[in-house]
Parts: structure tokens; C-alpha cells; sequence
């Protein structure tokens, strides 16, 4: 299985790129989003990758981060959900707006990916509410992809001298690690793991920027009993 590609950007497409690994070249499927994250033709691209398996298909599909990466797993395990339908939400949304829809059961906010119907939004939200703490606590541990090619997957049985680019010096999400941590904290005062995701989705949501304490606050006051 291949878990991620570190090499050269040779060609970009509308929904997919051709990455050059030490002489061996691999079409990657990408969401329109990561598209437009990745470099120019002939600059260095790392990618972690997930490989669509069927009978007569072999398809690898390509993200900066492994949050993402996660995220295009659980939505393909929901039933009447494929690769193309998870990288259509996945561009639609990008993985944290998807953490926040699914964690607040705002189906209506998959529905605006293209290609999906309310009963499958609905469905999404419904089979994946449980799991959205566990994906948007990746956060804090978050590497960008784009750091530069700190690891060789696959390599050619070719003599080829590895390529030298330049490497990309990448910001750690503070979005996301703002939201793992104030979702542990929630966590060890005793909120559900569910309960605590609404409410930290749902502050980050009505105000960005907000840094770990600031979630916290702000969840706290949301999960407070009410009168």
C-alpha cells in the first residue's frame, strides 16, 4: 500500500497531477481544493496517498494532510459514498469545515458538495457524528505534507539520482491544534467526547482565530446548562 509520494510535480490536470518519483511516475487524484494548494510543474510535491483497489481499477487519491486523509476514509466507508463523492465534499468543504459539519449535524452543509443528495448527506452525519471527535483531535498532531521530501514510499529499481528540490518551509495549523487541545481539555472535565466536538465546532464556527483558550471559553459557556 502506498501511504504517501515524495518526489516532482510533472503535469497538472483538472482533477489529478503526475508526481515523478526517482523516475517512476504516479497519477494522483486530488479535490479541487488540495489542487489548488499543490505547487508548479517541476517543483517538489509531497502527498500522502490512499489507493482505490477494484477489479479492474487502480486509483490513487492524494492530501496535505493526514486529517484530510482520514477523513476521505470514514466518508468512503459510508454506504452509497465513493472516492469521487468524498473528494467532491472534501473540495467542497476542506476536512475542518467537514469535522464541524458532521460534529454539529449540519448535513445540509454536505449537501452543497456536487453529486450529493440530502439522504446521503444525512446518512453521512448520521453514520460518522460518533467518530468526529477522534479526527478533529488529529489536529495537534498535524505535519504538513508540503515540508518537503523527508520520505521516499516507492522508488524506481532505476539507478536514477534522487531529485534535490527546494525544500517548503509549511505553518503548523493553529486552527486545528487549537481545536484537539481544547477538545482534550473538555474531555477531562468530563464532557462526552460528542458533546464536546458540537461545542467546540460550533464556537469555532461563530468566531474564527480563536486560539485553545478562547475554544474553551467559549464551548464552556455553550455546554452550560441553560435557565
Amino acid at each position: 500500500m502506498i501511504g504517501k509520494l515524495t518526489g516532482r510535480l510533472d503535469y497538472r490536470a483538472e482533477d489529478h497531477v503526475l508526481i515523478d518519483v526517482r523516475g517512476v511516475g504516479y497519477i494522483v487524484y486530488c479535490s479541487s481544493r488540495t489542487m489548488m494548494a499543490l505547487p508548479g510543474v517541476g517543483e517538489a510535491v509531497s502527498l500522502y496517498t490512499a489507493m482505490l483497489v477494484r477489479e479492474d481499477l487502480l486509483q490513487l487519491f492524494g492530501f496535505t494532510t493526514l486529517v484530510e486523509k482520514e477523513w476521505h476514509r470514514l466518508l468512503t466507508s459510508v454506504q452509497g459514498v465513493g472516492a469521487k463523492a468524498s473528494m467532491a465534499i472534501l473540495g467542497t468543504l476542506g476536512p475542518d469545515a467537514v469535522g464541524r459539519a458532521i460534529a454539529l449535524g449540519d448535513w445540509a452543509s454536505v449537501k452543497a458538495a456536487k453529486g450529493i443528495g440530502p439522504k446521503t448527506a444525512q446518512r453521512i452525519v448520521l453514520d460518522l457524528k460518533d467518530k468526529a471527535p477522534s479526527v478533529m483531535a488529529m489536529g495537534g498532531t498535524i505535519s504538513e505534507a508540503m515540508e518537503g521530501p523527508d520520505l521516499e514510499v516507492v522508488e524506481s529499481s532505476e539507478a536514477a539520482p534522487k531529485p534535490k528540490p527546494k525544500k517548503k518551509t509549511s505553518k503548523p495549523n493553529t486552527d486545528a491544534a487549537a481545536q484537539a487541545g481544547a477538545l482534550s481539555a473538555l474531555s477531562n472535565l468530563g464532557y462526552s467526547p460528542s458533546d464536546a466536538a458540537a461545542a467546540v465546532a460550533k464556537a469555532a464556527g461563530n468566531e474564527a482565530g480563536l486560539g485553545e483558550a478562547g475554544l474553551i471559553r467559549a464551548a464552556l459557556k455553550l455546554l452550560a446548562p441553560k435557565g
